[in-house]
């Protein structure tokens, strides 16, 4: 591994020891590639994920041309908040995956947030 990849995945073990998703309040981890990006909904409390979604995945893919742009992200973070409101999730905990809060990370939290979806920051 490249000292980069090293370097996230150590920060995404310190946020992950402050942060913990229950079934009240699920957790909203974000996975970043050069050409897509990915949210699932995790109950921590239970080992489950509620659901996942990708910008490769059929439905989002017809609608974009490129998974890997901050457009795309926040197609994808309404989506996210859509899903999550059908499953009756109004609140999530934000775990960012050792990325950076900017680019497609904040612009897919933002749509979640204007989609109707609130992030408590505490987590616990």
């Amino acid at each position: 591994m490249d000292k980069k990849k090293i370097a996230r995945l150590e920060r995404h073990k310190r946020i992950r020891k402050k942060i913990h998703g229950s079934s009240s309040m699920p957790r909203l981890c974000v996975f970043r590639s050069l050409k897509n990006i990915c949210a699932q909904v995790i109950d921590d409390s239970r080992q489950k994920t509620l659901f996942s979604l990708s910008t490769a995945d059929k439905a989002i893919k017809k609608s974009l041309p490129y998974g890997g742009n901050v457009k795309a992200a926040a197609v994808l973070g309404r989506e996210v908040a859509r899903l999550a409101g059908e499953r009756g999730v109004k609140q999530v905990v934000f775990d960012r995956a050792g990325y950076a809060y900017h680019g497609r990370i904040k612009a897919l939290a933002e749509a979640a947030k204007g989609a109707g979806l609130s992030f408590n920051d505490k987590g616990k």
